[in-house]
């Protein structure tokens, strides 16, 4: 989101902080990175861990923010449930330390300081004057927008939960699983009687063109019969298909087209796949369209409530990758989290988790434009 800053002091800045991130943080510090006036969105961090090195938690937020095309500026917030500590010389505020190492680093790197400001249950207050006042919450409540993907006035963690699935519609979707799994195991085998559910048989017919079905989901995410939703459970459980899938949502159906004949040739004589088709799993290439991400993202987080519990990790771990290349790391690692109650070993989850964990995000975020 790009939105130029007419803010006519820091109460107004802090009013439009949580429409630039979609959301009102917490427990986080949001780095805004600004070219001249106007300010392309916000980073979400965590709060400092005691146990990681100040300084390497400062050089890596800084350097994050500095990738975004022509930073020259950056204002920085705290939200925090700590409360002001009042001493003899005056308040100080939380985390006040850690904000001064930020900025710090923030100068040597040739970023100007748009402000540093600091949100409690108490009020707010500024980082950046010596005697520090308390501000009243009422002077920031946030500047609402509409929004595809949420409140502002809900937290980074609002969305993650998964779409209500009763107890119908999953064991719908289980036995739709169950015959479909039997069916193609049987017409590999060439055992068909032709007694099978119709329902399977269709389903079957969909997976001849598995980069067709992929398209018809995306653009049809918000109600997939049991078969096919059985049938998208199938394929995200099988890697081959599965990498099929994120590459084709995040470009199009000649990518799924090209990935999935990559993938073919190495499974079966070891070529490599072009090296194109891997960095988009990196969050490198072209911007994906959002709003195909998005639907991707309905469309799995939906399967995931449907599924029975052991195949979850499978949509569990796409949504993880869908909500990372939109920018919700939050998100991903919520995802990673319920992957890994049902099975810590899970290959691509673990990727995933090294690649949020060491602050990687898609190439795509750093760019002006239309991306958010």
């Amino acid at each position: 989101m790009t939105t130029l800053l007419r803010a006519s002091g820091s109460a107004e800045f802090l009013r439009l902080v949580p429409a630039l991130a979609g959301f009102t943080p917490r427990e986080s510090i949001v780095i805004l990175p600004f070219r001249g006036s106007r300010s392309y969105g916000a980073m979400r961090l965590d709060l400092p861990d005691p146990d990681i090195s100040l300084e390497e938690y400062a050089d890596t937020a800084v350097g994050l923010v500095s990738r975004v095309d022509g930073t020259d500026a950056v204002a920085v917030v705290v939200y925090t449930d700590s409360e002001p500590h009042p001493t003899r010389d005056g308040l100080v505020l939380p985390f006040a330390v850690e904000v001064e190492e930020l900025l710090g680093c923030a100068e040597d790197a040739g970023l100007r300081v748009v402000d540093a400001l600091c949100v409690t249950p108490a009020g707010w207050s500024s980082y950046l004057v010596g005697d520090p006042e308390i501000g009243a919450l009422a002077d920031i409540v946030p500047v609402t927008e509409p929004r595809a993907d949420g409140d502002v006035y809900e937290d980074q963690f609002a969305g993650t939960a998964l779409p209500h699935a009763d107890l119908a519609e999953k064991e719908r979707v289980g036995q739709a699983l169950a015959d479909l799994t039997d069916i193609l195991c049987r017409d590999k085998c060439g055992t068909l009687t032709g007694r099978e559910n119709p329902l399977a048989i269709a389903a079957l017919v969909m997976l001849e063109d598995v980069p067709a079905f992929f398209e018809s989901v995306v653009h049809e995410p918000d109600d997939l019969p049991p078969f096919a939703t059985a049938a998208l459970l199938w394929c995200l459980d099988r890697p081959l298909f599965r990498d099929v899938a994120i590459a084709q949502w995040a470009t199009d159906l000649t990518g799924g087209m090209r990935t999935l004949s990559a993938q073919l040739a190495f499974a079966g004589s070891g070529t490599s796949v072009p090296d194109d088709l891997g960095e988009v799993f990196l969050g490198r290439g072209r911007t994906p369209d959002l709003v195909r991400l998005r639907n991707a993202l309905s469309v799995v987080r939906l399967a995931a409530a449907r599924a029975p519990r052991t195949s979850r990790p499978a949509p569990l771990t796409a949504a993880a990758w869908l909500s990372w290349a939109l920018g919700r790391s939050t998100h991903a690692g919520h995802y990673l989290a319920l992957v890994r109650e049902i099975d810590p070993e899970y290959g691509l989850a673990a990727l995933l988790e090294t690649m949020i964990g060491g602050a990687i995000l898609p190439e795509w975020a750093f760019r002006r434009g239309p991306v958010e």
